[in-house]
């Protein structure tokens, strides 16, 4: 509630915050501008036993010549991940592509990333927007299984009612190749189709994660939260899944490179950097979430106006740093 509160109390003053101050908040959590930047930021992260995911910012678009630009951005990246050998796959959004804009021209561009990703033997993450394109976006996802791209998944959204069947219909849709980042969902959606509770939102993402396993798909746990880390390593010693076991489930994917066994723990870049390392010394794959890309401040500005309460985040890790160390 006191978050709640502070975070719509510092968007009510937002417009008149310098934009030098909310570029200096966001270094923390965008590597930079440009490839460079996230590549630099990337090796650093390697050094912690960390893979990561490179996102180029920028979601939806107003004409298909912008999603030019991203096709071209994500075959750099993918060629400069390639090149430096790192340990690294991507992340990208439908919408800027522009399937929302030319449906078919949208699929041939998500294909075409799809298929150099797959030549380099790399996974690329459908991220998830607002539910006007959820099951758009898992469509997308059968539509390049079903072109040969086995190297796709997306992400879910426990706050959303649906996510539970669609863990389930994905995972017989895809037969063993399920592959999902598991996540609260930051988008504010209608209580309608939604959790809108912090703690039903909780206690539906730790049930998505026990649904997940059981139907043997690779699961990628991205939460900061530290009752959903503890609840899923409760779950995976249950399952006989975890540091010093082999993933003995029939169906789950296997042998992708760069792959946990059957799951792995992932982080936003600049946050909660302790817990990390303290998974991956325990022997659990983990995973942080680079982002970069000149449109930074419209992703930062656009975070908080989608959900107030990171403001709240935010300000804690400024004043109090212990709260959220690296």
């Amino acid at each position: 509630m006191a978050g709640g509160l502070f975070g719509r109390t510092v968007m009510f003053f937002l417009p008149w915050v310098p934009k030098f101050v909310i570029r200096w908040v966001s270094r923390r959590y965008v590597a930079g501008n440009d490839i460079e930047s996230a590549i630099k930021r990337i090796k650093k992260l390697e050094l912690e036993s960390a893979c990561t995911t490179i996102d180029v910012l920028g979601e939806e678009i107003n004409s298909m010549s912008e999603a030019n630009f991203f096709v071209e951005e994500y075959e750099s990246v993918i060629n400069a991940i390639a090149k430096d050998n790192l340990n690294a796959n991507i992340s990208i959004k439908p919408t800027a592509f522009g399937l929302l804009l030319d449906h078919e021209k949208g699929l041939e561009n998500i294909s075409r990333i799809c298929k150099l990703a797959s030549e380099h033997d790399m996974f690329v993450r459908l991220d998830m927007e607002d539910h006007r394109v959820t099951q758009e976006t898992i469509n997308v996802v059968s539509e390049m299984h079903s072109r040969g791209f086995k190297n796709v998944g997306c992400v879910l959204q426990s706050r959303l009612f649906r996510t539970k069947q669609d863990i389930i219909d994905m995972c017989e849709n895809l037969e063993g190749n399920a592959d999902f980042r598991l996540c609260k969902g930051i988008y504010l959606e209608p209580s309608e189709i939604s959790h809108v509770n912090n703690k039903a939102i909780v206690k539906s993402f730790c049930r998505d994660i026990d649904l997940a396993l059981d139907k043997n798909s690779y699961v990628g746990i991205a939460s900061h939260d530290l009752e959903v880390i503890n609840h899923t390593i409760k779950s995976l010693k249950i399952r006989n899944l975890g540091p010093g076991f082999e993933d003995k489930r029939k169906t789950s994917p296997k042998n992708r490179t760069g792959k946990g066994q059957g799951y792995e723990f992932q982080f936003l870049l600049g946050v909660r950097g302790n817990v990390r390392r303290r998974l991956a010394s325990e022997g659990h794959l983990t995973r942080v979430y680079v982002p970069y890309g000149t449109q930074w401040y419209e992703y930062s500005m656009r975070r908080l106006r989608e959900n107030p309460d990171i403001a709240w985040h935010v300000t804690k890790s400024i004043l109090f740093p212990w709260t959220n160390r690296r």
